[in-house]
């Protein structure tokens, strides 16, 4: 079950990251993060009501909510870091290195956790995923190099704090259902997205939001909600190692997508790297 989840994380994650550029080509990064956050925790309670696990809250041991709040904080940093690349830069560049956070979970999961079982294919498969993600990252001539630096840097500590997510989460959900765990998440997360919002000044900007975009930012919250639904679960009951890369497969709902629906083709190089994304996710999710 924990596979299947882990597989259904990643098609609603892909979705989520071609939803999410529909809805700021003109509208702010932080206040679109902040408006998608609402539609999850709303998502995520919901959910949390259908399985009865609401009443489990006063039961949850100091360890695990404290560090479900420090995954929340590093959500939240991922996310606003992630959604102001996105807004700068092409989905096919800006996700491959996002999902770079691939590589330091799977580290950290051998080390934090002891799952040292297979370690041999996974270090492997590991340093295979790097080079993918290498070949997948290419900058245009045409682009200017100010602009490049500036999404690849919000790019690459999107995937810090993604892969401080994972391991901070794994300790905090120890114990609690995963609903309620992503719920109490969620709820840091909306506090930290609005918190910038205001900080910022940008609250002004949501009397002009588009409706058309707004309908894309809702759903792609919607995507999330379900995407981050199904990999709690699997992480609670399953491999960090192994649900971790599943779950950055992502990537593949996502090109497809960011091709029918922007037109950004890979190169030759870019494809032999997202196939050496693929090959290495699936021998460590055979072997795990």
């Amino acid at each position: 079950m924990w596979l299947i989840m882990a597989v259904l994380s990643a098609l609603f994650a892909g979705l989520t990251s071609i939803l999410a550029k529909c809805g700021i080509k003109n509208t702010d990064s932080d206040v679109a993060t902040a408006i998608r956050t609402v539609v999850v925790l709303l998502f995520s309670w919901v959910m949390v009501l259908f399985v009865g696990s609401y009443n489990q809250i006063a039961g949850i041991e100091p360890k695990s909510f404290l560090f479900l709040i420090l995954s929340g904080f590093a959500t939240g940093a991922s996310w606003i870091c992630y959604f102001k690349a996105l807004s700068m830069g092409d989905v096919n560049k800006v996700v491959p290195i996002d999902k770079s956070s691939t590589v330091l979970t799977v580290l950290l999961a051998i080390i934090c956790f002891g799952e040292t079982e297979h370690f041999p294919v996974k270090l492997c498969c590991t340093a295979v995923l790097a080079i993918g993600i290498f070949f997948m990252v290419e900058k245009k001539e045409t682009e200017k190099k100010d602009i490049n630096n500036k999404w690849m840097l919000y790019a690459v500590l999107s995937a810090l704090f993604a892969a401080m997510t994972s391991i901070l989460a794994k300790v905090g959900i120890a114990g609690v259902e995963s609903n309620l765990g992503t719920a109490i998440r969620t709820g840091v997360v909306l506090l930290m997205a609005w918190a910038i919002v205001f900080l910022k000044g940008k609250h002004k900007q949501l009397k002009e939001i588009d409706h058309k975009e707004l309908r894309y930012i809702f759903l792609s919250g919607l995507a999330t909600g379900a995407s981050w639904l199904c990999y709690y679960y699997a992480i609670q009951n399953g491999i960090v190692s192994v649900v971790v890369p599943i779950d950055k497969m992502s990537i593949l709902v996502t090109v497809l997508f960011s091709f029918l629906v922007f037109h950004e083709k890979l190169s030759r190089k870019a494809f032999v790297g997202l196939c050496l994304m693929v090959v290495s996710t699936l021998i460590m999710a055979v072997f795990g």
